[in-house]
């Protein structure tokens, strides 16, 4: 497998922390967002994502693009261990968690929309971070809301980590950039805490990435 991502790209961590759950290694080929006017412009890897987003996943002669896309296939060709619960409705809910993340705030925070703000409408460091403070903010508490509803566990739907924290870890990651206030989010904090024990998180933190800076 050969994963093209880049190391604070929340997309990309999202499919690193999966890998290092289920055991897998991949070749990792580095794709800077801003360097060279943004690499994933370039014609060669719009040539592989004609998006020019990343990840993008090369595998068995396939190339595979978005990170929900990814992650789901990830879950069917390696099931073992599993990251979306057994009951039908326990993964109904799962898929709902990650989608407030990975449909809700993600685009809004993307590094794309964050430059259309800056180009287009002459918003600087502090109206990029006010923007990305409210969306991310309204998100995050909409997913600690989902959580209160469900049993307290050690991780957001059991005793272990699984798709919901693939989601969740790189989104509280981006809310500490932007400097959101999560003090009001105890069950997200707590659960981010407890991965943070686990080598699968660790390895996957954008500073212990090879492109890194």
């Amino acid at each position: 497998m050969r994963f093209h991502g880049y190391f604070r790209s929340s997309s990309s961590y999202r499919c690193r922390i999966a890998f290092n759950l289920k055991g897998l290694s991949y070749d990792f080929v580095p794709v800077h967002l801003v360097k060279d006017g943004g690499q994933q412009r370039g014609a060669a890897y719009r040539a592989l994502n004609p998006q020019g987003l990343v990840p993008t996943l090369e595998v068995d002669g396939h190339v595979l693009t978005q990170s929900p896309a990814i992650l789901e296939w990830l879950e069917e060709a390696h099931p073992t261990p599993a990251l979306l619960p057994e009951s039908v409705m326990d993964r109904a809910a799962v898929r709902a968690f990650c989608a407030v993340i990975a449909c809700e705030i993600h685009p809004l925070q993307n590094l794309r929309t964050l430059q259309y703000l800056e180009e287009t409408y002459g918003q600087g460091l502090e109206g990029k971070e006010a923007w990305c403070q409210r969306w991310i903010g309204d998100g995050l508490a909409a997913c600690e809301a989902l959580l209160a509803r469900r049993p307290a566990t050690r991780f957001a739907f059991g005793d272990t980590p699984g798709m919901a924290e693939v989601y969740l870890v790189p989104q509280l990651f981006s809310a500490q950039r932007f400097k959101v206030d999560t003090t009001a989010m105890p069950r997200l904090r707590q659960i981010a805490a407890e991965c943070a024990t686990l080598d699968a998180f660790v390895a996957a933190l954008p500073a212990r990435q090879p492109d890194a800076e």
